[in-house]
Order: structure tokens, then C-alpha cells, then sequence
């Protein structure tokens, strides 16, 4: 039996892509959540008009992988201390959010977040909140690195304090 968790960490193609190499993880979707309007495009999503982040709903099974693991993989695979951004990506699409599914993944969420602020020299900026309606992405948008031959977004991350 699988579970799901939803996570936001700026351009979506480097998070599913992330996701996708974790053990346990079954299956990665990418999308808009956490917005107004029903069915948004990408193009409405980046017009700014529709308050959508660019997420990855992702499908794990907790016997190999834990949410705590999730939450551990999502602190470092982008900088939770930019504000509606991820290197050269400006916008609130891009902003870094835990949609949580339960009141555990709630509690859970916050927990991390706690125990991850020391790691960075400037405050985390994650948004923590409750799963709405996931709208999958465009076809073409679904594993777009891996299609495309591409390892990465090459994004500019913070390193932690003691790095």
C-alpha cells in the first residue's frame, strides 16, 4: 500500500527528478497545487494570476522509505530560505511549500522544519499547509529531465552552515 506526499522546491522537472532516485519512492507526478483556480495551465500558473506552486506529488511506499525521509530529501534538494524563488527562477510558482496530507504529516513537517533551521544561515521561508486539489502538469512536463536527457536544472543551492 502506498501513501502520498506533496512538496514544493521550485522548478518541478529538478524535484520530481529528485524524488524519482529515492528507494521506496513508486511514482512521481508533476503539477500545479495550492492555488484558486480549477485546471490551471502552465502558462496560467507562470502568469502569476492563479496562485498555483509548481509541485511533485509523490507516491512512496512507507515500508521502504519514510515520510521523515521525504522531508529529509526535500531540506536539501533546494534552498528553503528563498522566498518565492529557486536560484534564477523568480515567481510564487516556484516558492518552497509541504502540502501536508494528515495531521501527522502536519506535525511531521513542522517537526523537520525545526530540525533543519540550524543547517542554513538565514531563516527558512517554507509554507506549511494543508493539500488541496493537485492538478497534473502537461503531459510534456512528466519526467522532462529524464526525456530529455538531462541530469538537472542547475539550480544554485545554499549550502548548509557547516559545509
Amino acid at each position: 500500500m502506498t501513501e502520498q506526499a506533496t512538496f514544493a522546491a521550485g522548478c518541478f522537472w529538478q524535484v520530481e527528478a529528485s524524488f524519482r532516485q529515492i528507494p521506496g519512492v513508486k511514482k512521481t507526478t508533476v503539477g500545479y497545487t495550492g492555488g484558486r483556480t480549477e485546471h490551471p495551465s502552465y502558462e496560467e500558473v507562470c502568469s502569476h494570476g492563479t496562485g498555483h506552486a509548481e509541485a511533485v506529488l509523490v507516491e512512496f511506499d512507507p515500508e521502504q522509505v519514510s515520510y521523515d525521509d521525504l522531508l529529509a530529501a526535500f531540506w536539501q534538494l533546494h534552498d528553503p530560505t528563498q522566498l518565492n524563488r529557486q536560484g534564477p527562477d523568480v515567481g510564487d510558482q516556484y516558492r518552497s511549500a509541504i502540502f501536508f496530507r494528515s495531521p501527522e504529516q502536519e506535525t511531521a513537517a513542522q517537526e523537520s522544519m525545526e530540525k533543519a533551521q540550524p543547517d542554513f544561515r538565514k531563516p527558512i521561508m517554507t509554507e506549511i499547509t494543508a493539500a488541496g486539489t493537485f492538478w497534473p502538469a502537461e503531459e510534456y512536463h512528466q519526467r522532462y529531465l529524464e526525456r530529455r536527457g538531462l541530469a538537472s536544472c542547475a539550480l544554485t543551492v545554499e549550502q548548509p552552515v557547516d559545509q
